[in-house]
C-alpha cells in the first residue's frame, strides 16, 4: 500500500520530476565516463552483462554487475528506511533523500580530488539510485518512478486512443520524459567541464528535493 505524500500534489510531482532529471544527469556520467554502465537503469545493465559475454564487445560484465549489486543494496536500504520511518513521513523522506544528497556530494568531492577507479564511483552512485527508486516506489505515484521510462512511454502513447479520462496524467508522463532527456543532455554537456561538477549539481538538486519534502506545504484537509 502506497504511503500518502506529506506535501501537496503539485509539490510532490515537481520533486519527483527533479529526481527524474537527476537520473538523466548521473546516467550521463556513468555511461559516458564510467565504462558504458548505467547506475539507475538496471534493465540496461542486465542486457550489458549479456553483451559482455561476446568477445570484443568492449563492455564490462564486472562494471554492470557492480552497478546491479549497488542498486540492490540501495533498494534494500530504501526498504528498511521506509519500514522504520514512514510513519513520520516528512522525516522519512528527508532522511532518504538527504542521505542520497550527502552520498552524491561525497562522491563529487572524491572525484574532484582523486583519480578513483570507475568501480569505486559506480558502486555508491548505484546505491543512491536504488535508494531513490525504492523510496519513490513506496510513494506510489503512477508513471513517475524517476529512474525508468519504459512504462511511462508506453502509457503516454497507448492511452492517446483511450479517451480524455485515461489522459488525465499525460502531462506528468510527458514531463518525466522531458526531464530525463534534459538531465541527460545537461549531464553530457557539463561533462565537458568535469565529472565532479555533474555529480555536484545532482547532489544539490536532490538536497533541494529533500528540503521540499521537509518544508513543503501540507495537503489541504480532506
Amino acid at each position: 500500500m502506497a504511503v500518502a505524500s506529506p506535501i501537496r500534489q503539485r509539490w510532490l510531482i515537481g520533486g519527483l520530476l527533479v529526481l527524474t532529471a537527476v537520473t538523466g544527469l548521473i546516467d550521463a556520467v556513468s555511461y559516458l565516463r564510467l565504462g558504458h554502465v548505467f547506475v539507475a537503469n538496471m534493465t540496461g545493465n542486465v542486457v550489458f552483462v549479456g553483451f559482455a559475454l561476446a568477445p570484443g564487445s568492449g563492455l564490462s560484465a564486472l562494471a554492470s554487475g557492480v552497478a546491479v549489486a549497488g542498486f540492490v543494496v540501495g533498494s534494500l536500504l530504501g526498504g528498511v528506511g521506509a519500514r522504520r520511518l514512514e510513519h513520520r513521513r516528512r522525516h522519512w523522506l528527508c532522511t532518504m533523500f538527504g542521505g542520497q544528497a550527502v552520498v552524491l556530494a561525497v562522491v563529487a568531492i572524491l572525484v574532484s580530488v582523486t583519480t578513483a577507479p570507475g568501480l569505486v564511483v559506480t558502486a555508491p552512485l548505484a546505491i543512491c539510485f536504488g535508494l531513490q527508486s525504492a523510496t519513490v516506489r513506496r510513494l506510489g505515484v503512477p508513471d513517475l518512478s524517476t529512474t525508468v521510462l519504459t512504462m511511462t512511454l508506453t502509457t503516454l502513447v497507448a492511452e492517446l486512443v483511450l479517451g480524455p479520462v485515461a489522459r488525465g496524467r499525460q502531462g506528468q508522463r510527458l514531463g518525466a520524459v522531458v526531464c530525463m532527456l534534459a538531465g541527460a543532455a545537461a549531464g553530457a554537456l557539463l561533462l565537458q567541464v568535469s565529472v565532479a561538477l555533474v555529480i555536484g549539481v545532482a547532489a544539490a538538486l536532490v538536497a533541494v528535493v529533500a528540503a521540499v519534502f521537509g518544508r513543503g506545504p501540507a495537503p489541504d484537509p480532506a
